[in-house]
């Protein structure tokens, strides 16, 4: 049996409830041990039989990444992070701070040997396909080339052990497809990336530069960009599509045909609806320390918890890791 997923059960604006209804239903539904991390005088009459790991402080979401791990040692998010460190838990999930999940794992799991700096992945959902997985969606604003190489190694690595790819297609987020459009971070990341045998170690293949147009299509399994312009096409898409999905649902009330016509079309939408919605991709998954970190979005639900906590479970089973630091110490 694997270990128990640590799960910071303070972290998020649905914290403790829908979090530990969802740690809950995911050793019923999965069969997935799940600790939780928190307080115990707030968790205790939650936890029905599921194991407690005591943390007497909450890093609260505006609170600074780095001083607040360091200041607050006994929070959730540290002890969650030293659980997976102790060999006590096989995963850490928060949807609390991600600065400060990205902290505690790093300052408490430590960097695989090798690896320069951690970077965020995330699923990017696709109708019709794979999600694209898009790093660094915001854990280093700032970039080098070889970082950005290095996080093309490591986005291949995710995208087989977490999809099945075979053969992940890695693309260069630019302003245009050319190897001369974009940025001089562009320009020279493109050039090693052409010329990169440990992508190709890594069972990646860079097809060059792509645009944000590219990102929810087949077209690309991975796109590698500096943290500061993930975060930013990771929100504006999760803004874009919120705002379609409520206009869409708005128009069918408007008019009596619009409401008949909704009755046809609604249950022809809802697979698509389930695609965008964040609450089933399972969070991202800090690349790069040396254990298994998922970071959920804020306003989890018990569904995404569960998910999360599915996606944990597949990437221990798949060893995904060590995949990383096989990947890590090739290139």
């Amino acid at each position: 049996m694997m270990l128990p997923v640590a799960l910071d059960a303070m972290g998020g604006d649905n914290a403790p409830g829908e979090i530990v209804a969802g740690a809950h239903r995911a050793v019923a539904e999965l069969g997935v041990p799940v600790v939780l991390v928190g307080q115990p005088e707030v968790l205790e009459p939650l936890a029905d039989g599921l194991e407690i790991i005591a943390a007497s402080e909450v890093i609260p979401m505006s609170a600074d990444p780095g001083s607040s791990v360091r200041r607050m040692k006994d929070s959730s998010l540290v002890r969650a992070a030293e659980a997976v460190r102790d060999g006590r838990a096989s995963a850490m999930i928060s949807a609390g701070n991600t600065g400060a999940t990205m902290a505690s794992a790093l300052l408490r799991m430590g960097r695989i040997k090798g690896v320069a700096r951690p970077a965020i992945a995330t699923p990017i959902p696709v109708p019709g396909g794979d999600p694209t997985i898009l790093l660094d969606a915001g854990a280093n604003a700032e970039c080098q080339p070889d970082w950005l190489l290095q996080f093309a190694q490591m986005g291949a690595v995710f995208a087989r052990s977490r999809y099945g790819i075979e053969q992940p297609r890695v693309g260069l987020l630019s302003i245009g497809e050319e190897a001369s459009k974009g940025t001089p971070l562009v320009k020279e990341t493109n050039a090693l990336l052409a010329a990169s045998e440990a992508l190709q170690a890594a069972g990646g293949i860079f097809i060059g530069n792509v645009e944000g147009r590219d990102v929810m299509t087949n077209d690309v399994d991975v796109v590698v960009t500096d943290g500061f312009t993930g975060n930013v096409v990771l929100k504006t898409l999760e803004g874009g599509m919120r705002a379609l999905v409520n206009a869409i649902f708005a128009s069918f009330g408007t008019t009596p045909e619009t409401q008949a016509a909704s009755e046809v079309l609604i249950p022809a939408l809802l697979p698509l609806y389930g695609t965008l919605d964040p609450d089933n991709t399972g969070g991202a998954m800090l690349l790069g320390v040396d254990g298994l970190c998922l970071i959920s979005h804020g306003s989890s639900s018990a569904t995404a918890v569960v998910n999360a906590i599915r996606v944990a479970a597949e990437l221990h089973e798949a060893g995904i890791v060590e995949r990383l630091r096989t990947a890590v110490a090739s290139g």
